[in-house]
């Protein structure tokens, strides 16, 4: 149990130091995942309360699909980028492979589900009230749209910090795609994972408790809307 103790140690002592390549990729790894949550709210939240509200046809199945995608295997989505981006593949001529900008698209892609999902079963609920509210009382549909993510706010935040916990803890994709380049595509999971193989315990803890504290604010921050609504 001493390695352990002493990875700690060495852990506290790393994080103290201010070590430029540790946050370094901490900016990186806060950075990517901010941009792809941001992405994925900007698609996941309307398509979210339009599919919520609308009935038509093939919204069973719909529904279906999108619960799949809400449990979309990280290394799935990394594969499926990769081929996209690969030299031989379809959109390998922009040469986004083993970039923070494939990273991105990969997160999007994990991400996006989760938020449109949990805004779609909301809105489901009780979008529709909301909906009617405004409509008996004249609003637009832009305002009736302001209306709906004002009454739905913890919701949407919910979602939001939901995306960003996959996003920032993700590992499988961001390796395939990123390929884990020291100074341009690694990021905290990607340097546990490195530094576990290695043995580097120390390092790994420190990149750990980096993302323990990441989580716990993020959550804090949730739980303080959540409970002061």
């Amino acid at each position: 149990m001493s390695f352990i103790t002493e990875g700690f140690k060495e852990a506290l002592a790393l994080l103290l130091s201010f070590d430029r390549e540790v946050y370094t990729i901490i900016g990186l790894s806060v950075g990517l995942s901010l941009t792809s949550t941001l992405l994925a709210a900007i698609m996941g939240i309307p398509f979210g309360l339009y599919f919520g509200l609308k009935t038509f046809r093939l919204k069973k199945v719909l529904t279906r699909l999108l619960y799949t995608a809400m449990s979309l295997p990280p290394v799935v989505v990394g594969l499926l980028v990769a081929i996209l981006f690969s030299r031989k593949g379809p959109l390998g001529s922009f040469g986004l492979m083993f970039t923070p900008t494939a990273m991105i698209i990969a997160q999007v892609i994990l991400v996006t589900p989760i938020i449109m999902g949990i805004i779609f079963n909301a809105s489901k609920e009780k979008g529709r009230s909301i909906y009617n509210m405004g409509k008996t009382l004249g609003a637009s549909r832009f305002q009736v749209l302001l209306l709906m993510i004002a009454e739905m706010r913890v919701t949407i935040l919910i979602a939001i910090v939901t995306g960003f916990g996959r996003a920032v803890s993700e590992v499988g994709a961001v390796m395939i795609v990123g390929g884990n380049i020291k100074g341009h595509t690694r990021v905290m999971t990607t340097f546990i994972a490195m530094n576990n193989s290695m043995g580097n315990y120390g390092m790994a803890i420190a990149m750990g408790l980096v993302l323990l504290t990441i989580s716990f604010i993020v959550n804090s921050i949730l739980y303080h809307f959540t409970v002061g609504d």
